[in-house]
């Protein structure tokens, strides 16, 4: 089970958030794309393009944050970041 916590950024301000669940049967990255589609489907955003910087902040710290370079598209936040979240352990 893969949970990912989504914002959208402004001036510092966390403008929307929302919690992306993936437990399919396959690898990490299929659930970390699958709860990546989400949250941009639930925010009404494109889906990022992820730079090297990203990849090695995420598989460093499991966050990183994406801003208008890494959209095609203009953007009308400053930062879009994710978050994984570890499982409560009971």
């Amino acid at each position: 089970m893969l949970k990912i916590w989504g914002k959208l950024i402004t001036d510092n301000r966390i403008i929307k958030n929302e919690v992306s669940i993936s437990e399919i049967e396959d690898s990490y990255q299929e659930n970390l794309k699958m709860c990546i589609t989400e949250l941009c489907y639930k925010f009404d955003i494109s889906t990022p393009y992820w730079l090297k910087p990203n990849i090695n902040e995420y598989n460093k710290r499991h966050k990183t944050s994406f801003d208008q370079n890494n959209f095609i598209e203009e953007i009308n936040f400053d930062q879009f970041m994710i978050e994984e979240l570890k499982p409560n352990e009971k």
